[in-house]
This record gives structure tokens, sequence and C-alpha cells, in this order.
């Protein structure tokens, strides 16, 4: 599959000026709330796969939401909202980087924007099942999914959780194969289409 092109919009995250687009009219406010909402958990996991700290991530989502509120004005209705969305926080992903002086290596701005590029159509991609796995993860029991929050998103390395859970660590990671087999295999059902 070919690389998904950044949509063409001219972004300009610190300009101080104000938006020369008009208020936005109910109808559109409403399409952007709907579009935003159906799409939101895929344009995290697009800022993630560039930023790689969930907590950044929503950081940059939230002020990319913003910004895409104040220019949806000039997003045309029936055009790739994601494509549209996914270059706005292109843009916002490096205003943090540069910012915050996070970004570990210098890219120049043709490769990142390739790399950005196929990241857009990657998240496409397993958009599907992450959604499967999402709806797995909910299915574990609370015990499991705190686990599961823990280690993979919250970052907290295995000794540590054996640590405050006064166990021995390999119990941990044995839990870990347990929950990961049986998420995988909920997975693939669901992507099947045979998961109730």
């Amino acid at each position: 599959m070919n690389p998904v092109a950044l949509h063409t919009i001219v972004v300009t995250p610190d300009s101080n000026r104000p938006d020369s687009a008009s208020p936005l009219t109910p109808e559109r406010q409403e399409e952007f709330v709907r579009l935003l909402n159906g799409t939101h958990a895929l344009l995290l996991r697009y800022v993630m796969s560039l930023v790689a700290n969930r907590h950044d991530a929503e950081d940059v989502m939230q002020r990319a939401s913003v910004v895409m509120w104040k220019r949806f004005g000039t997003f045309e209705s029936g055009t790739d909202f994601v494509a549209w969305a996914t270059t706005v926080a292109f843009y916002e992903v490096k205003n943090f980087q540069r910012v915050t002086g996070r970004s570990r290596l210098e890219f120049d701005d043709e490769l990142m924007q390739t790399i950005a590029a196929e990241r857009a159509a990657d998240v496409r991609r397993w958009s599907p099942r992450m959604e499967a796995l999402e709806v797995c993860v909910e299915k574990l029991d609370r015990a499991q999914r705190a686990l599961v929050e823990v280690i993979y998103t919250q970052g907290v390395e295995v000794g540590e959780v054996a640590r405050q859970q006064g166990r021995a660590p390999q119990t941990i990671y044995n839990q870990l194969n347990f929950i990961r087999r049986a998420l995988a295999e909920c997975v693939q059902r669901r992507m099947a289409g045979t998961a109730s």
C-alpha cells in the first residue's frame, strides 16, 4: 500500500494572528464534533507513533484538537477528515518537539513528512485491529485490566509492579503472558467475525 500523502493545508501553529475563517454554523460545529469523536482514537495512535509517549501524545492531541476547531472552516465537507486532521496533528507534533526539545533525533522536514505520511497510512490499517483489541481489553477482569494499564499504558516496570504487589517478577510475567494469549485469541476471533 502506498503511503497516504499529507493533506495540503497551511498550518502555522505559532501564529499570533487571528484565524480569518468565519464562525462555524451549528451544523458545522456538530459535524466537527462527530468527525473528531469518530476518529479520536485513530488520531491519538497516529500522534503516539510520532512522539512515543502516551502523556505527551494526549497533550499534543489536545492542542491539535483546538487548532482543528479553529481551522475547521477551512476543511471541505465530504473530503478526507483523517488526512486533514493528521496534517494538523503533524504540525502540532513538530511544534511540541521544537518547544520541549524532546525529539532525540533531528530529521529534515522532508524526511519527517515522509515518516508522518507512512504513519498515517499504518494507523488506518491498524484501526480495525486496534478497535478489536480495545474491546478485548474491556472484556478482561478488573485485575487483569489494571495490570495491562500499569505495564503498557503507564510504563511501570515489571519488577516495580512485583515489588508493589509483594510477588515475584516471574509471577507478573506469567500473568502478562496469559493475558497476551487471551487478548491475541480474542482479537483473532473478532477480526474473523466470530466473536459475539
